[in-house]
């Protein structure tokens, strides 16, 4: 729909709330907005030094909010549910890397529990410009609404609208137009598509506008259906508008120790990027080939780990499909990592024969939509990179969900009447696309899909007689979210950072494979734990402050293997430290900034614990993650697992058959998982059975009275 069609919508304002527009101090406005759309009730509410000291921002803010919001019964599509939005105090800073970082948090509709997802765009910056520090959004519509923040003007609008487009790529583009006045840069918004409305792996797509290519970019908050929260709420659209950035925008304690801080880290990526990994030019399609060549590529539901056809997926073939030039998804950042297809025209669906830009694909689209589903056509993905961002579909449960039912198909465990007919045996292009267009429609055996793995398993239990032990060890989630795409079978390390991740298993919260399998840097259960201890601390620090990670770990100083910590990267977290201290006054050193973390991510984990998880059997992952399931791929790394066996004491593989193999492996690195857990457990100070201990959340500073109470309850 173009904007010349506009007589043919319908728009109607319901509420309208006026606020004064001031200057931000030191990265804070100290308020939020919140809205209520069941009662189309909006106010602004004080961001207190305690909520600064304590939580930070971003994420923090998000979970306070959501926390005093909730009760311990709320489901993810009761009006009581809030989609909870926040930057930073370090976010929108055009003169420091990866600053447009935001988070979104709310319960979610895979895990029934805490959400969090980060995603990049202008709106968090813009929303922080606008006026706050956080925009928390409780209640139901009647009918489709748009909130729109005028953060020139001072104004917020809740309006019933009619007849708007339905999916981000028209959507996003007709909004932009609608509320411009004429200069696109000014808006950012936040929309979801029919995906989002008919799955529960719904995402949210944040804009931005392109002033090179003239059109409208998205950048996804993917994980765990936060989407289909938004749907859930009728909210078609949020929208904001700002005009006056400045470089000072924030208003830091020390701009000067700013820029400097800034400038240096800028030069740095500007001089090493191109002779490390290219982001710039490649994005994160660097990865698959180095993941294809240590055996971490999910193949086939994460059977495989490398694949003789992968290179089609690399970045010498998206080198040549990615439109050249500047593709940040924030001002001045300079890794520019988020690019584009230009003029694609699609083969498949309801825009067939339509050219398109397509932002991406990024590199867990790649291997969780091409190479999990024996799929090596990049055309393909792109096609169907297109849908799920178009329809909102988080391209990473979509992709693992899908490898889960192809393999169940290829066993047995479901035939062509429970997929409608489709022949969903891996590597079938067509069947994948069909399943996609059925989602977003919510129609087919794609409604099944778009449950998730975790509800899929009961569904094909309950309905075809489907074994459970086997779906239990090939279904790769945790927590009820999908596994992100890495192959983690060799490295315990990483098995505990997908299993012990707060809200399942994402690699946002420590990506330790390299560090434990490659380099063998952790031995010891003690020095595991000690890395999922460090780690998580730190990347979590990042949504704490609307900062973007791959800036930190993807360009690495020249010198850094000569540091006493390499894999920290410590000249960065200095750097980090240095520029905290900076915009907000508070001088803080890199143990500091671990310290902030800690005491919001043991909130977290309590506030999962009131939900009805948080517990040591919620942090258990399917066997597919810690070693081979089937006989097929134990013999695809039998030289690997026989040596094994016999040099650990496991058992004689000579003369044994696979299956015996197979069992005594099993049992072993079950073993160890257990055993870390403990370790990890008592490394971050909780009891046996994962949860924080009284002493713990003293010492942190979160001793509310309700925290108390409720883990008194378990310890």
């Amino acid at each position: 729909m173009s904007i010349e069609s506009s007589e043919k919508i319908h728009k109607k304002e319901l509420k309208r709330f006026h606020y004064k527009v001031r200057p931000i101090e030191r990265g804070y406005n100290d308020r939020t907005l919140y809205i209520n759309l069941s009662n189309n009730e909006i106010l602004s509410k004080p961001v207190t030094d305690q909520m600064k000291k304590l939580f930070i921002g971003g994420r923090g803010f998000d979970l306070w909010l959501l926390w005093n919001a909730i009760g311990e019964k709320t489901k993810w599509d009761d009006p009581e549910n809030e989609i909870c939005i926040a930057c930073g105090p370090l976010g929108g800073n055009p003169l420091y890397p990866g600053s447009g970082k935001s988070i979104v948090v709310a319960i979610s509709p895979l895990t029934q529990s805490v959400m969090d997802s980060n995603v990049g765009g202008y709106f968090g910056p813009y929303l922080k410009f606008a006026g706050w520090d956080a925009l928390e959004i409780q209640g139901k519509a009647e009918d489709d609404a748009v909130i729109f923040i005028d953060g020139d003007e001072g104004v917020v609008t809740i309006e019933s609208v009619e007849r708007f487009p339905d999916n981000t790529h028209l959507l996003g583009e007709f909004l932009g137009k609608y509320y411009c006045e004429g200069n696109l840069k000014t808006i950012s918004t936040v929309t979801a598509g029919l995906g989002a409305e008919n799955t529960l792996m719904g995402c949210l797509n944040f804009s931005f506008y392109d002033t090179v290519r003239k059109t409208f970019r998205y950048k996804q908050a993917g994980r765990g259906g936060t989407g289909t929260v938004f749907r859930d709420k009728n909210i078609k659209a949020i929208v904001v508008k700002f005009s006056n950035i400045t470089t000072d925008i924030n208003n830091p304690a020390d701009l000067d120790r700013a820029k400097k801080v800034g400038r240096e880290y800028i030069k740095e990526i500007k001089e090493l990027d191109p002779k490390q990994n290219e982001i710039y030019r490649v994005g994160t399609s660097y990865i698959v080939t180095i993941m294809n060549e240590f055996d971490l590529l999910p193949v086939k539901n994460f059977k495989f780990g490398n694949h003789p056809e992968a290179e089609n997926l690399g970045k010498e073939v998206y080198r040549k499909k990615f439109h050249k030039g500047y593709d940040g998804c924030w001002i001045g950042c300079p890794l520019a990592c988020a690019h584009t297809v230009k003029n694609f025209t699609l083969e498949t669906g309801p825009y067939k024969g339509e050219s398109v830009w397509v932002d991406g694909p990024e590199y867990e689209t790649i291997a969780g939509c091409g190479s999990n589903l024996g799929i090596f056509d990049p055309d393909f993905l792109i096609e169907l990179n297109f849908y799920c961002d178009t329809y909102a579909l988080d391209t990473i449960s979509f992709g693992t969900a899908l490898a889960f039912v192809m393999e169940c198909y290829e066993l047995g465990l479901i035939d062509k009447k429970a997929t409608g007919g489709l022949d969903l045996h891996f590597e079938n292009k067509k069947a994948a696309l069909e399943i996609i267009h059925q989602m977003a429609k919510g129609e087919g055996f794609g409604a099944i899909v778009g449950q998730g793995i975790k509800r899929m398993k009961d569904i094909f239990k309950k309905e075809y007689g489907s074994d459970t032990g086997t779906m239990q060890d090939i279904g790769m989630e945790s927590k009820g979210l999908e596994f992100s795409e890495y192959i983690t079978k060799e490295s315990l390390a990483q098995q505990g950072g997908y299993g012990l991740a707060l809200k399942g298993p994402q690699h946002d919260e420590a990506w330790l494979i390299f560090l434990d399998m490659v380099h063998n840097l952790m031995p010891t259960f003690e020095q595991k734990a000690e890395s999922l201890f460090w780690f998580p601390m730190w990347r979590t620090w990042f949504g704490l402050n609307g900062l973007c990670k791959i800036i930190w770990n993807d360009v690495i100083p020249e010198d850094n293997s000569e540091t006493p910590e390499p894999a920290k990267i410590m000249k960065h977290v200095q750097w980090y430290a240095e520029y905290f201290s900076a915009v907000t006054g508070e001088d803080a050193e890199p143990d500091d900034l671990i310290k902030m973390s800690e005491r919001v991510y043991n909130f977290q984990r309590v506030f999962n614990l009131r939900q009805g998880f948080g517990k040591r059997k919620h942090d258990d992952i399917p066997y597919r993650a810690m070693g081979p399931v089937t006989i097929e791929e134990y013999k695809s790394r039998k030289d690997r697992y026989d040596k094994q066996l016999k040099e650990l004491g496991i058992l004689d593989p000579e003369g044994k058959s696979t299956e015996e193999k197979i069992k005594a492996l099993r049992k072993y690195r079950e073993s160890q998982y257990e055993k870390l857990k403990d370790a990890v457990y008592k490394r971050r100070s909780w009891t046996p059975n994962g949860i924080p201990t009284i002493e713990k959340v003293k010492e942190l500073g979160i001793d509310f009275p309700e925290v108390i109470e409720l883990i008194s309850k378990h310890q």
